[in-house]
């Protein structure tokens, strides 16, 4: 962790995510690399529209400004060169956003970055820069196309997770996916109170609930909740997970195998991130949506 970082919630984001580069980027596709270098030099005067993930980082933004400390550190990390990433800055600026770290790596993966600057969590739209945070030990997550359907909009930042394979390891749904049902659940009686493994985000959540915890439990501007497919008595392993890992979730749900989207937009999510694709593309219905592609359901 960089000095002066040690008590910040740090996230890393692509540009792609923040912004809408979607017309650009049809450029690079259709036309190379020199083509759409060009494209954006010739339009860096033109400010770009939010991205999937804006809403996010500007909320994210606005929780130091409620402290009156920078307590959290968006940088942006991007596959452009500073030439062409002017145009993304300038956006920033337009935007008001106080993001004024980056790193410009030149058509290159950036996600060798990520640990120099510390950071809890990778965002992107690039699902290989989403592998190489992931297996490089950080939590990330490719963001799906945006919801059609709008959240209804608040102050309050509200992150959703799936459990196995995002929380908590892929140890218990290896088995389900291996023996099925039956032995998943036969299996989770018998480890009940034996806590599950840390997932990729645990240590993200683990600096979320720090941050939480600077403001009273009534005040708090996040609010967490684990949406999994787990009924009981599989919930009774999850929960003593948690307490074991001295870890607040403010909202459990237990679906059973239910469709997770008419929950998720009920609680309001501002994201959601699953390890399983079939389970995002459903929620990316209903509220935004990361695809964690770790664990067996990826293998």
């Amino acid at each position: 962790m960089p000095k002066g970082f040690e008590e910040k919630l740090v996230i890393s984001i692509s540009s792609r995510a923040l912004f809408d580069l979607d017309e650009s980027h049809r450029v690079f596709e259709e036309s190379g690399l020199q083509a759409y270098q060009q494209y954006q030099i010739d339009h860096e005067e033109q400010i770009l529209e939010p991205g999937e993930a804006y809403p996010l980082v500007q909320k994210l933004l606005k929780i130091n400004e409620r402290l009156g400390e920078e307590r959290v550190e968006v940088i942006l990390l991007s596959r452009n060169s500073a030439d062409t990433g002017l145009r993304v800055f300038n956006s920033i600026e337009h935007y008001g956003l106080k993001i004024s770290r980056a790193a410009f790596c030149g058509g290159d993966s950036p996600y060798r970055y990520i640990a120099a600057f510390g950071c809890h969590l990778f965002l992107s739209t690039h699902a290989d820069d989403v592998r190489h945070a992931l297996n490089n030990g950080v939590a990330a997550a490719t963001l799906l196309p945006r919801s059609k359907r709008a959240v209804e909009e608040s102050d309050q930042l509200r992150f959703a997770f799936d459990g196995d394979a995002v929380l908590f390891s892929d140890e218990a749904e290896r088995i389900f996916k291996e023996r099925g049902l039956e032995a998943f659940a036969a299996s989770e009686r018998a480890a009940a109170k034996t806590p599950l493994s840390g997932g990729p985000f645990k240590p993200f959540l683990a600096a979320l609930n720090r941050l939480q915890s600077s403001f009273p439990p009534d005040q708090a501007p996040i609010r967490t909740a684990l949406v999994t497919a787990r009924s009981a008595p599989a919930h009774q392993r999850v929960i003593l997970t948690l307490r074991d890992w001295n870890i607040r979730i403010d909202e459990s749900l237990f679906l059973g195998g239910l469709d997770k989207g008419d929950f998720l937009q009920a609680y309001g999510a501002d994201v959601f991130f699953d390890d399983q694709a079939s389970h995002c593309q459903s929620a990316s219905q209903h509220v935004a949506t990361g695809h964690v592609p770790h664990g067996v359901a990826n293998d």
